[in-house]
């Protein structure tokens, strides 16, 4: 096949790598002429993605990948376009900004041509494959979809720095605006992709059908609220055990001993560019859903909270210097959207603290570009809040942080052996 993804991102760059390993001829097309560039070079744009950097090696030169920012390159003839540019949820209305699909969109369509199946990949509010880009596919084309040119939405479940991996792992789910939609992106992703046997699943892991667009589209939403909500169920009960004496850490572990429990560990911060994101997408056509709301806030309020507590402890917190650990959002994983490192620098800020920050994948430099002034491990410090469990930190001592007076771990990351004769707060334990 001939296939066109548009968007080479964290996402879109392995994707069309797979397509490419597994057999197919593969254009990708991206506005960023410095990452086109960069990837025909057979040069990973980004680092961190398991086996990106080899594949790219190998399929550059042999031809069978190649970067464009030309959608007149890639578009006509392709037997797919898959698209996944980033749709983003605006902070203050909690409404979704379709401004960069809209574009690739509009421009996908200017050069559509039949026989083409179109799937979207990108995280969509329900309804949005038929309602705005069936429209706008069929208005910037001329075709009709169903006869024409086919579309389906298949929603990417997979993590950065393991994409290769999950896509053979998960289940591909899809659905379609036609039957014959369907059938063409069975028979698409069953070309492009190879999966792990699984004996645990109640079908054999592969494509799975869901039947409609928009049950595809929910599959995605469901699967990421749910962690977001069991997050924020966590982390009322980290709050509440904390304040009776009580270790929800040990509560947890018994209650998920159990096969009808599986409730999440409770946190400092919820980041990424999928679990605080895909809450607010799922409510802006659910806007009844009090519980998914509740749980966003709350885990919002994490840093605010814990810092909260920190002050109470510490006292007045203007001109102490407070240091904080991580700014990446997870541990091992040099990316920062949606990181608790920003809420928790705001709220030591607003306090009055010197506030700085220490990443071991982040360079002085790229701290200072990110807002913060860095800090090197054995400095002075007052406050020490743990915002990212990074492997390096575990076996910090107070003597790495000479000063310090309280460390918060926002992570139960520590080793409370490590740090005995210093206050020491974990979220979900007694202080």
């Amino acid at each position: 096949m001939r296939i066109a993804v548009v968007a080479l991102g964290k996402i879109g760059l392995p994707l069309a790598v797979q397509f490419a390993d597994s057999g197919h001829d593969v254009v990708g097309v991206d506005v960023n002429q410095r990452a086109v560039d960069t990837i025909n070079a057979g040069v990973e744009p980004f680092p961190g993605e398991a086996h990106l950097q080899e594949k790219l090696a190998e399929l550059i030169p042999a031809r069978r990948l190649r970067a464009t920012t030309d959608y007149a390159d890639a578009i006509p003839g392709a037997d797919a376009v898959v698209l996944v540019a980033p749709v983003f949820v605006n902070d203050e209305t909690w409404e979704p900004d379709f401004k960069y699909m809209d574009a690739a969109t509009r421009s996908l369509s200017e050069h559509l041509t039949p026989g083409t199946l179109v799937s979207y990949e990108t995280t969509l509010p329900v309804g949005t494959t038929r309602n705005r880009w069936k429209p706008m596919l069929e208005e910037g084309s001329g075709l009709k979809e169903g006869e024409d040119f086919f579309l389906a939405y298949s929603p990417e479940r997979v993590l950065t720095g393991r994409v290769f991996a999950d896509l053979r792992k998960y289940p591909k789910l899809i659905g379609a605006l036609s039957d014959e939609g369907n059938r063409r992106a069975r028979e698409f992703y069953e070309a492009v992709l190879q999966f792990d046997e699984r004996p645990d699943l109640a079908q054999p892991n592969g494509v799975w059908d869901l039947g409609s667009t928009e049950a595809s589209e929910m599959a995605k939403l469901a699967e990421t609220t749910y962690r977001d909500v069991n997050i924020g169920l966590a982390n009322q009960f980290g709050l509440f055990a904390a304040s009776h004496g009580i270790d929800v850490y040990k509560v947890i572990e018994a209650c998920n001993s159990q096969p009808y429990s599986h409730i999440h560990r409770p946190g400092i911060a919820v980041g990424g560019h999928c679990i605080p994101v895909y809450p607010r997408l799922y409510l802006s056509t659910d806007p009844d859903a009090d519980i998914v709301r509740v749980a966003r806030q709350l885990n919002a309020s994490m840093p605010e909270r814990l810092v909260a507590q920190a002050e109470g402890i510490l006292g007045d917190l203007s001109g102490q210097k407070a240091v904080v650990l991580g700014a990446a959002y997870r541990g091992g994983v040099k990316e920062t959207a949606f990181s608790g490192v920003f809420p928790t620098v705001k709220a030591l800020t607003d306090r009055g603290a010197q506030v700085v920050v220490h990443d071991p994948l982040y360079t002085d430099e790229e701290l200072r570009g990110l807002g913060f002034e860095p800090y090197e491990i054995g400095g002075d410090a007052d406050l020490v809040i743990l915002q990212t469990d990074h492997a390096d930190y575990k076996t910090l001592t107070p003597a790495d942080l000479p000063g310090v007076k309280l460390l918060v771990d926002g992570r139960n990351a520590s080793d409370a052996a490590l740090w005995a004769g210093t206050p020491r707060i974990v979220v979900g334990t007694a202080a």
